[in-house]
């Protein structure tokens, strides 16, 4: 899944209901941070290429490239007209996997203003200036070497659920210039999430830290035409998020009442610039359900999911199915061929969701026009 380019302005903090409401959740400890956070917010400094490419060095590992920062300025109360760049549909393709067994990763947490759907802007938390992060992509038995680096103004973390490994020791939260390093085996095969586990991580989450890592099996999948990876994350708006950049409603994300719902950090971005594959050929979608706390009903409409991985099994596999659940948290595979020439809706069929920004085509043959659902 591929990032591009664009310049991201920093921006201040949370609201006061959601700082009331963190100090809650949270403790004193917690008010400190998020105090300070709403209060100041440093400028912070450019990121070059390789800082903020989550699979630097190339040679080592592969991941999808993350947004670059080639202008970044203070933002004041005063600036409420920050923007966020264009919005260009992201790149949903898996990206390859490095060469050799080990891969290292270097990624920068930032505090960015984000783009989420047609003229809303909203101010995140994020792993590479981008949510979701930039897609890892491994081997069953590779090692994956991780050095995390806290360029926000509060305190953060990472949590990989492909990782066995101690917690309170690789998951640890770090302060505001901050930096942990660890490394893990990718043992199981899958799709997985991986999040800021500080808490609290519904506010987190919600703010945008979330993003996939893939592990394919050693014996390797069955070849398809075309894998496409997405990932369903959940956006708690204060405001509209048009006339100035919107912030988390703690409230909200607490009753789970979103205004949106998407695949890979932007309403509708796949129903206006769909995916694509050939008549008769047949795509692997790599679905993460980042939540943070609604399931994804994955559902192809026209289409069957031929096979279904649950999870980490590779060899157990489901066939036939017309739609499976994807807990927030989880993540599965679906193998989908396209029998005929059209337009297929993907979708979770829980359709509050769609109506929120949950839906996404695929252009079969590149027939000529749409289809709403």
């Amino acid at each position: 899944m591929t990032r591009d380019a664009g310049s991201r302005v920093e921006h201040t903090g949370l609201s006061a209901a959601a700082v009331g409401l963190s100090i809650f959740l949270g403790g004193s400890a917690l008010l400190a941070v998020l105090f300070i956070w709403a209060m100041t917010q440093s400028s912070g400094a450019a990121t070059s290429a390789v800082a903020s490419t989550i699979g630097a060095p190339a040679a080592t590992g592969t991941a999808a490239p993350a947004a670059t920062s080639s202008a970044r300025a203070a933002t004041t109360a005063a600036s409420a007209t920050a923007t966020a760049p264009a919005h260009k549909p992201v790149d949903a393709t898996l990206p390859p996997v490095g060469a050799g067994t080990l891969h290292r990763y270097t990624i920068r947490l930032a505090d960015e203003i984000l783009e989420i759907a047609p003229g809303v802007r909203y101010r995140g938390w994020t792993f590479d200036g981008v949510s979701p992060g930039p897609v890892i992509h491994v081997r069953q038995g590779d090692w994956v070497d991780i050095t995390l680096i806290n360029g926000g103004a509060i305190p953060h973390s990472i949590d990989f659920h492909a990782a066995l490994t101690a917690p309170e020791k690789s998951f640890k939260t770090i302060p505001k210039g901050g930096s942990v390093h660890f490394r893990f085996r990718a043992k199981t095969p899958g799709a997985f999430m991986y999040h800021c586990g500080t808490a609290p991580v519904l506010a987190h989450i919600a703010n945008g830290m979330y993003g996939a890592i893939i592990v394919d099996p050693k014996a390797g999948m069955p070849p398809v035409e075309k894998s496409y990876v997405l990932v369903s994350g959940e956006w708690y708006l204060t405001g509209d998020g048009t006339a100035q950049p919107a912030t988390l409603d703690f409230e909200k994300a607490r009753q789970m009442r979103p205004d949106f719902v998407t695949f890979n950090g932007y309403a509708n971005q796949y129903k206006d610039a769909p995916l694509t594959v050939n008549p008769g050929g047949t795509v692997r979608f790599y679905v993460v359900d980042a939540g943070p706390s609604l399931d994804t009903d994955f559902h192809v409409v026209g289409a069957i999911l031929d096979r279904v991985y649950l999870d980490g099994t590779t060899t157990d596999v489901l066939h036939g199915v017309q739609t499976q659940l994807v807990p927030a948290g989880g993540g599965m595979i679906f193998d989908v061929r396209f029998r005929g020439a059209g337009i297929y809706p993907f979708v979770s069929h829980s359709f509050a969701a769609v109506d929120m920004g949950e839906v996404g085509l695929v252009n079969v043959g590149n027939v000529a026009g749409s289809m709403s659902h």
